[in-house]
Parts: structure tokens; C-alpha cells; sequence
């Protein structure tokens, strides 16, 4: 699977390249979604932000168990001929990064993951999935009137804005969800699932929004059991999407983690 990517070349001529960095989005959205990152981490590293698949512009799929995934991100290594690379993850972008660092170690230099746990998780996204449907099936030409449906399944306006951002016009002016509804449907139960496989060794940074609630004290030992050299960071004062609330902030942390 060729997943599709926005590079960004490093753009800061007076200091060395630090190397390679892999940005990969959460579920719903896609590569632009961690463009503040992106511009960050672009003053020191060569960026590359993927589309994870049925997500942007990446190919579809019926399969989104995180091996698989896992797989696609580290064919798209491999084939660039990247590895080892840092790779930063948020929420289920994060679960990928985890588990290609247990699946395939030697690819990974430092790995980043944006507040989520390799933990399972329980259904929680009927309504955005509801709101989905009912956008598709309203048709609604253009993002303000597309907000009017979507508001109806959807309260915060900052999620809202996330979602469409997906919600776009092809060629002929035809909207349509660049996220494959169905597949993320039938897979749901994978996307919520734990990570598993042999403890990885590497240096890994979580970053916890410190009003959220996906990182929680009690996963600690599932953190550690899998990654024994981790590190937390909080975040105070942002929530989920804590890279675009505090975008500086988060770009401090990480690059502080990957240059030391």
C-alpha cells in the first residue's frame, strides 16, 4: 500500500538536518491536520506527513487492524529508504507508531506519541460516526452548511472544524468524506483495541493533553510493560488535540526529546 505524504524539506539552511521525522494523524482525519507540527519540526528534520489509510488521499482498505497499518507506514519506510526515522503519532496515529515500533524495532529512532495509551479503549465516536452519515446523505455543498448537519450529532465546534476539514470537493465539485466511513465502521473494534508484541527498548516520549482523559495514571504499567523507556510529559491547559492548542509548546517538547 502506497500511502500518500506531504514533504516539507528542512527549511532552516544555517543548522545541520537532524535527520528524518514521520507525522501520523488520528482517526477522521488526515496528513494537514498536524501541518503546525509539521512547520516545527521542519526548521531541523525533513518531514514527511502521511495519510493513514481509508484517510485523505491514501488507498482504500477493507483491513485497519494496527498491524496493518503498521505495515503500511513501514513499507512507506522502506521504500524511501528512511529508517531508522523518528516517527511522532497523535491519538490513533500514535497507536500505528507503537505498533511499528514493536513490529519492526529497527526502523524507529525516537518515537513521540500524542496522547494516547497502547490501551483499550471503549466505543465512543457513535455520534461523529452518525454525523458522518448524515452530512453524506444531506450533501450539503460547502463546509457552512455541511457545519449545520454535522451540529446536530457533533457539540464542540473545535471537532467539528477537525471533521471537515475531510469534507471536500473533488475535480467536479463534488463533496464527499475523504475517510472511508464504512471501513473505519467495520474495523472499530480493531481501532479500539490494545497494542501487543515484544517490549520495545527505544526512547519514547508520551505527551498527555492535562485535560484529557486518554492517558490516565492507571495505564502507566501497560506503558512501561511495553515500553520500558518511556518518558510522560503533561501538557497543561489543552485537551486531545493538544498540538494545535498549544502548537508551540508541544513543538518545544518534542524537538527537546528528539535533539537531546
Amino acid at each position: 500500500m502506497l500511502l500518500h505524504h506531504i514533504y516539507r524539506a528542512k527549511t532552516d539552511d544555517e543548522t545541520p538536518c537532524e535527520g528524518v521525522i514521520l507525522l501520523l494523524h488520528g482517526l477522521f482525519g488526515s496528513a494537514s491536520n498536524l501541518g503546525m507540527v509539521a512547520r516545527g519540526m521542519a526548521k531541523h528534520f525533513e518531514v514527511y506527513s502521511l495519510d493513514m489509510p481509508n484517510h485523505g488521499l491514501s488507498p482504500r482498505s477493507e483491513h485497519m487492524r494496527y498491524s496493518d497499518m503498521a505495515d503500511a507506514v513501514a513499507d512507506f519506510i522502506s521504500g524511501n529508504d528512511l529508517g531508522p526515522c523518528h516517527v511522532l503519532g497523535h491519538s490513533m496515529g500514535g497507536k500505528v507508531a507503537m505498533q511499528l515500533a514493536l513490529q519492526q524495532p529497527d526502523l524507529i529512532d525516537k518515537l513521540v506519541v500524542a496522547d494516547i495509551a497502547p490501551v483499550q479503549y471503549p466505543p465512543h465516536h457513535d455520534h461523529v460516526l452518525a454525523g458522518l452519515d448524515a452530512v453524506s446523505a444531506g450533501a450539503p455543498q460547502g463546509r457552512k452548511e455541511a457545519d449545520a448537519i454535522l451540529a446536530e450529532h457533533v457539540d464542540e465546534a473545535g471537532v467539528r472544524a477537525f471533521l471537515l476539514k475531510s469534507w471536500q470537493a473533488d475535480s467536479d465539485g463534488h463533496y464527499d468524506w475523504l475517510i472511508n466511513r464504512q471501513a473505519v465502521r467495520d474495523n472499530y473494534a480493531h481501532l479500539g483495541a490494545a497494542n501487543s508484541g515484544a517490549p520495545w527498548p527505544g526512547q519514547v516520549l508520551f505527551i498527555k493533553g492535562g485535560d484529557s482523559g486518554y492517558v490516565q495514571e492507571k495505564h502507566r504499567r501497560q506503558i512501561l510493560q511495553l515500553f520500558p523507556a518511556a518518558s510522560v510529559k503533561v501538557l497543561e491547559g489543552t485537551g486531545h488535540w493538544l498540538h494545535a492548542e498549544k502548537p508551540a509548546l508541544f513543538n518545544t517538547l518534542v524537538l527537546r526529546f528528539l535533539m537531546s
